[in-house]
């Protein structure tokens, strides 16, 4: 795996971790958090709504589905 591929999925990891921890995060929070433009994490979070992982409630807020996720190193 490239480590750019690697590097993204473990960002996209950390931004489900950290909606999953926090409940209901805006997408300025998430920038703020992890030091990102917007258009990035736009990206990571439509790889998780894609794979029904996050959805978003109303414009610009994201939380996590009941979908089940296990969770690996």
């Amino acid at each position: 795996m490239k480590p750019s591929t690697n590097r993204m999925l473990t960002r996209i990891k950390s931004v489900y971790m950290f909606i999953s921890n926090n409940g209901t995060v805006s997408t300025q929070e998430l920038v703020e958090e992890f030091g990102i433009t917007p258009r990035t994490v736009q990206r990571d979070l439509n790889v998780l709504a894609y794979n029904d992982l996050v959805q978003s409630p109303s414009r610009g807020l994201w939380t996590t589905t009941s979908k089940k996720v296990k969770m690996s190193s």
